[in-house]
């Protein structure tokens, strides 16, 4: 059968099947042709973005424990889905699972579909034992504390296919988070609480590695951009562009074109020569840079760089995470931050924005490519692209450092068109109604401490963000249709018993 076309060719699921020694050869050759025809579905299913890799069938403690091993060192793998084919005896599985750093996903299903109800016999009740051959294991998980994805089902099943390339993609964000380098130009804006955080603890929790570079280093790169590739590139942007008279060839601001073409290009260079997907910036902190980069910020995050203004180094990780989650699937992903509200007359309404970095690829149309002033950071104007974002569902999603843990906090929402067109407001901008109301999703996040800067996402739905809270062991609050605030409250006071409690064991 042939695989499915994946957005993530250096990524693999790799399938594993429980059995035992106890059932012969006849048998066992029976497990591994089933086993690989179930791995060879799933790789085919167009929904699992990963390709799933069958691997021979596990009897023995020892073969199991070199598996896992090699999972964990593999660059490849970045999860396991396991299936008990017939009983495997759960005590073998102890030094494999307890080796084990990958996540996993324990699928109960069997070969067939329907009972052979007429000719059913106790060889085809010896073969096909993953009714209880399941339960062995996942007692042996739940004795060992392994977090894991439980899904029950038939392999043809959509729902199970939906929930298996939800974890997988999870699990991708996940390899992806661990590597992850990004690159912060200055500090975070001074006096500001939720931007700062723990970046050892980061590390330690998602992989996160931060660190800081003065803007000037950025500044000699982008100065070092050749003239004619900043020409070429500013000739794209009118390509791909609805461009303002004055920033056209000829116009009376086409060298600001020109220079936002410049801080890309050097941008690009800086971030791919030091291995970075993910940056900040800081309008407090310009160094020698002629203007606030908006433009060049704006097209690396539909490119997939994470962003975060003012020096949010986790909101800019949480982004490019959410991108590589995202990959492959309409809709799109973008810094974003909470701004105004409109709170009536009709259904109250939140108006995102930021300054100037907005990531196009939520747009409802064809951006705008324009120059405005910028009241803050004493530089010339930026050039930006102004849009309005594509209406549908969606998620806003914030990640805080607690002091003792980290948490993140998601807003289902529906983001509309503008009730009127914005002439006067030069920025990208998105307008949403929070589930289950404006005034109920606030007071949620507020009692929750999630921050202003968030991640706004149409491609990332909430199960593939609760997979990945699950597999790196963070806090997860959601704000949905079915939230109230008293159970969001006490939700926040059971999450804290836990995990200090967990911390002290």
């Amino acid at each position: 059968m042939e695989s499915n076309t994946t957005p993530y060719p250096d990524n693999e699921i790799w399938f594993l099947t429980g059995s035992q020694g106890l059932y012969g050869d006849d048998v066992l050759e029976q497990v591994s042709h089933q086993a690989r025809q179930i791995a060879e579905r799933l790789d085919a299913a167009g929904p699992i973005p990963l390709r799933v890799v069958w691997k021979p069938v596990l009897t023995d403690a020892d073969s199991i424990r070199r598996l896992c091993l090699e999972a964990t060192a593999s660059d490849r793998c970045v999860g396991l889905i396991v299936w008990m084919h017939t009983f495997s005896p759960a005590k073998m599985w102890i030094a494999g699972l307890s080796a084990l750093d990958r996540p996993v996903l324990h699928l109960h299903t069997q070969y067939n579909l329907s009972l052979p109800w007429s000719s059913i016999d106790m060889d085809f009740m010896n073969l096909n034992q993953a009714a209880h051959g399941d339960r062995e294991f996942a007692h042996i998980e739940a004795r060992l504390g392994i977090d894991r994805k439980i899904v029950a089902g038939h392999a043809t099943d959509p729902r199970v296919i939906g929930r298996i390339a939800a974890w997988s993609r999870a699990a991708a964000g996940r390899h992806a988070a661990r590597s992850l380098r990004l690159a912060r130009f200055g500090d975070n804006m001074r006096d500001v609480a939720v931007t700062e955080g723990d970046k050892v603890e980061a590390q330690m929790r998602f992989g996160f590695s931060v660190n800081t570079y003065g803007v000037n280093d950025l500044v000699a790169v982008v100065d070092a951009v050749e003239d004619k590739a900043a020409a070429e590139l500013a000739e794209e942007y009118c390509a791909s562009y609805d461009i303002v008279p004055a920033l056209r060839p000829g116009g009376i601001r086409h060298d600001s074109l020109v220079h936002a073409a410049r801080q890309e290009l050097g941008l690009r260079t800086f971030l791919t020569d030091g291995g970075f997907t993910a940056f900040t910036t800081n309008f407090e902190d310009l160094g020698g840079l002629r203007q606030l980069p908006g433009l060049a910020v704006q097209r690396l995050m539909a490119d997939g760089y994470g962003f975060g203004g003012e020096g949010d180094w986790k909101t800019s990780a949480l982004l490019r995470t959410m991108k590589v989650m995202g990959q492959g699937l309409p809709g799109g992903t973008t810094f974003m931050e909470d701004y105004t509200y409109h709170l009536g007359p009709g259904t109250p309404r939140i108006l995102g924005a930021h300054m100037l970095e907005v990531c196009p690829s939520v747009a409802a149309r064809r951006p705008s490519c324009e120059i405005h002033p910028l009241a803050i950071g004493d530089r010339e104007d930026p050039v930006r692209l102004v849009f309005d974002a594509a209406p549908g569902p969606a998620l806003v999603v914030g990640l805080a450092d607690l002091g003792d843990r980290f948490r993140l906090t998601a807003n289902a929402v529906d983001v509309v068109a503008p009730s009127q067109p914005l002439p006067q407001l030069p920025v990208a901008r998105a307008v949403w109604q929070p589930r289950p109301s404006l005034a109920e999703s606030a007071e949620g996040w507020l009692l929750a401490g999630a921050p202003h800067h968030t991640v706004l996402s149409s491609a990332v739905d909430a199960e593939t963000l609760s997979d990945f809270a699950a597999m790196t062991g963070t806090e997860l609050l959601v704000i949905d249709e079915s939230t109230s605030a008293a159970q969001l409250a006490k939700e926040i006071r059971w999450n804290a018993a836990y995990h200090r409690l967990a911390q002290a064991l």
